[in-house]
This record gives C-alpha cells, structure tokens and sequence, in this order.
C-alpha cells in the first residue's frame, strides 16, 4: 500500500535527525556526513548486487552531481550543523519549509507571479519559524541562530533540488537514481570530511550504531524508497511525506532524547505547515485522489 511505504519513508526520515542530534555533537558535522553517504552508497551497492540489477552511470553524471550536491551533500552538512545546537523536533519542523522554497524558486525560475495563497503561506510559513526560533529555550545561546539559519538554508537547497528536478525532468531508474547521487555526494564531501575540527568526545556504542542507521537506513534505505514512489505516485508524494516528517521527529525526539514539547512547537509547527501547503498548492483530497495502492 502507497500510504504503509509514504509513513515508512516519513519514519525514517525523521528518524535521520534523531541520528543526527545524537551523533553531530560528538563526531562533528563534515565526518558524520561524509560516513552518511558512504555507507547509504554502499548499502545502495549492495542492493544492486543482490537484486542483480545493472546501474546505469554513464551519461548521467551532471543530473547525479547537481541531484547529489543540492539533495544531499548540502542539507545533510547544514543539518548536522544545526543538530549540534537544536533539538531533533525543531530540525523536523524547518526541514517542513522546503516545499516553500521550492514554490519560490519555481516562480523565479518559471518567471510566474506568485498567487496570493503562496503569499500568504510565506507569511505564515515566517510567523510560524519565528514562533519556534523566539520562544524556544535552545534558542537563548547566540549560536543557535546560526543553527536555524543553517537548518532553513538546508531547506531551500532540497528546494533547489525539487526546482531542477521538474525543470530538467531527467527519466532515471530510482535505484539508479539513488547510487548515483550518493556516490557524487561523495565525492563532493572528500575532501572536506576531515577539514572540520572534530568534537573532543568519545565514540561510544550508541553513537555508533546510530551513525550506522543514520547511513545505512534513514539514507540508503529512504532514498530508494524515495525515488521510487516519486517515480510511482509523482511529486504530490513527496509532498505528503514533507507533511509526516516533523510528526516522526518530534515523537523520536520525546522518546529517546526526553526532549520536551511546548505549545510554542505545536503552533509553530503547524503554522509552517500550513504556510507550506499553501505556498506550493498542496491539497489532501487531490494528493489522495492521485494515489494508487
């Protein structure tokens, strides 16, 4: 079923920044990243193996390096740097801005005038990052507005991402897809995996293993599913899944991270989310109604 593989892929994802809360401040950004899309690259390769599919590389590398530079090695860096100071629940939410950058970039790119409902949502998509950034308490510490600058940052560049993808509308098998952009994000972090003063901290079990899943599942994993139900469903998916993450992140950060919830979270995240429906033109019944199981 369509909506078992859309909560799946949303659980994952919200998952990634559980991993990332946990492994950023002991790790650093660049490396725990770097290690992100190695193993997700590996296990990709892996799968390939396994279901003796033949990836198709050749010819594809610019589509790969731009798909894995803004969809990838970018907001995975800018979010691991902003997981050092603020909490996996507020990661989720800002992630939720990315269809509105998206909107945004479109218009630009398209040379459209934005309509008054995508006006209006990034206004309210404002007011609603603004109410978490203000009444937060992880926001008292100056570095934490450079966090959420970051985190935002990150969201326009999945924004990027969205806005070449409809505009070079490339026909690409996902797994190929997938390997393939995970390999050019690797490439591209290399050389600045170790350029990042590492945190004076010990690797125990825990960030291990989470370092792991943050590659392996929340990556590797998500990403083939990703790219598939965007080939299967279209656009509105991803969309949908947008909508999921921050319910994911804000439950994995209560239950494994005791990270507190406040009304100032639950209104800012739903003003972002409403300012995120409006802006890009989102609608429950037409994203349903498109759906097959």
């Amino acid at each position: 079923m369509s909506w078992l593989k859309l909560t799946l892929l949303a659980a994952l994802w919200g998952g990634s920044f559980l991993f990332l809360r946990i492994c950023a401040p002991v790790m650093g950004p660049m490396l725990l990243i770097f290690l992100r899309v190695v193993l997700a690259a590996v296990f990709l390769m892996c799968a390939a193996g396994l279901l003796r599919r033949k990836v198709r590389l050749r010819g594809l590398w610019r589509h790969f390096f731009i798909v894995g530079v803004f969809n990838s090695a970018l907001p995975f860096a800018l979010f691991a740097y902003a997981a050092m100071s603020l909490p996996a629940s507020l990661l989720s939410i800002l992630n939720a801005s990315a269809p509105i950058w998206a909107a945004l970039l479109w218009a630009a790119v398209s040379r459209e005038t934005l309509s008054k409902k995508s006006v209006l949502g990034l206004a309210l998509g404002s007011v609603g990052v603004a109410v978490l950034v203000g009444l937060d308490a992880s926001m008292l510490e100056p570095v934490s507005y450079q966090a959420v600058a970051a985190g935002l940052a990150a969201a326009c560049s999945y924004g990027i991402a969205t806005t070449y993808t409809k505009k070079a509308q490339v026909a690409v098998d996902p797994l190929d897809n997938a390997l393939g952009s995970m390999l050019a994000a690797t490439l591209v972090l290399l050389p600045l995996a170790f350029w990042w003063p590492m945190p004076d901290a010990p690797w125990d079990a825990k960030v291990w293993v989470s370092a792991l899943l943050l590659g392996v599942v929340s990556t590797g994993w998500a990403y083939l599913l990703y790219f598939r139900l965007v080939q299967d469903l279209g656009p509105s998916a991803a969309l949908t899944v947008t909508f999921l993450i921050p319910l994911f992140g804000i439950v994995w950060g209560v239950l494994f991270l005791e990270e507190r919830v406040g009304w100032h979270t639950l209104w800012g995240g739903a003003a972002v989310l409403a300012g995120t429906a409006l802006a890009s033109g989102f609608s429950w019944p037409r994203a349903l109604g498109r759906q097959r199981v």
